[in-house]
């Protein structure tokens, strides 16, 4: 059962958008919804984690372990594939713990994971034998997934989201915070079209290694047709300003979608400016990917009260 489910990959649309801002009528965007995967198992997380979930039942694990922040989208949905498909889950929260649990770390708790805390020290080390000896000592018998989900089954998985995309296309875009997802899609492509992603993390160059290593790792080739592009940050991971979260409520209403700020909303923002810069040739098609992570938006919305509330045209 839990073969035939992961084999056939869910039915998404591609579905064309208007950015704000963006008078250019000679590129046409076109969104594909991996927001609607799964109610939990969100975007690009099923991608992820269907070949590793597959390798762990293979063979004989009963639990699966993994790595994240208390916002994480990975350990949200991680959780919630072991609930479905007969999983032990046990989350490794960066950080201190906190009571009460956050709306991601309450839904994983309730889909039956083991919520652990390392503080920020030791979970720099969090690839090392040292931490995962211990965790090993703590734990028993595990199947490890990193930070992100983002290894070779992970490209694997991420690689078929390119199948779905079935019209012609010039351009594929997607978020980057480990770089699974992008290699998958790189792989995907085989060499073909132009690729692009956009790094939610300031500083986002060091995943040029990061993913050719993935991208290898997987089919043994390096591959010249992607870049980066890196100045879309917002100041770092899970930053936001006033202009993001406008844009973001100005696309929901052109569009009825909703998006979230740390990783599609960045990538939007991006695009709409490169497509104001003329970066694009004309007539070109762009298939963007929205990766879900959806669930995150009660926590953003907690931590930055005042920037969503002053920005929503929609407010009383």
């Amino acid at each position: 059962m839990l073969m035939d489910i992961l084999l056939t990959n869910p039915d998404t649309p591609l579905q064309k958008i208007i950015l704000p801002g963006v008078k250019n009528e000679n590129v046409t965007v076109l969104l594909k919804r991996l927001d609607l995967t799964h109610p939990e198992i969100s975007g690009n997380k099923w991608y992820k984690l269907k070949y590793n979930l597959l390798f762990a039942k293979e063979n004989g694990y009963e639990t699966l372990l993994s790595f994240g922040g208390a916002y994480s989208n990975h350990i949200h949905a991680l959780a919630a594939a072991g609930k479905l498909f007969g999983f032990k889950t046990i989350g490794i929260i960066r950080g201190e713990e906190h009571f009460p649990l956050n709306s991601t770390l309450q839904s994983a708790s309730d889909n039956g994971m083991m919520i652990h805390y390392l503080d920020r020290k030791s979970y720099r080390k969090k690839d090392t034998d040292e931490i995962n000896d211990a965790l090993k000592k703590s734990f028993g018998n595990f199947y490890l997934i990193p930070e992100g989900g983002s290894n070779a089954l992970a490209v694997k998985g991420c690689s078929e989201i390119v199948k779905s995309i079935d019209i012609h296309f010039d351009y594929l875009c997607a978020p980057c915070g480990t770089g699974g997802t992008l290699a998958g899609l790189i792989c995907g492509c085989n060499n073909s079209k132009k690729i692009i992603g956009f790094p939610v993390l300031k500083g986002g160059q060091f995943l040029l290694k990061d993913i050719s290593e993935l991208v290898y790792n997987f089919s043994g080739q390096y591959f010249s047709n992607w870049k980066l592009q890196t100045e879309y940050h917002f100041e770092g991971y899970a930053k936001v300003s006033s202009s993001l979260i406008k844009f973001i409520f100005e696309f929901e209403k052109l569009n009825k979608i909703e998006l979230e700020p740390i990783y599609t909303g960045k990538m939007l923002f991006g695009i709409a400016d490169l497509i104001r810069k003329n970066f694009f040739e004309t007539n070109s098609v762009i298939a963007v990917i929205h990766t879900g992570g959806l669930q995150g938006l009660k926590g953003m919305k907690m931590r930055y009260p005042s920037l969503f509330e002053f920005n929503n045209p929609v407010r009383a």
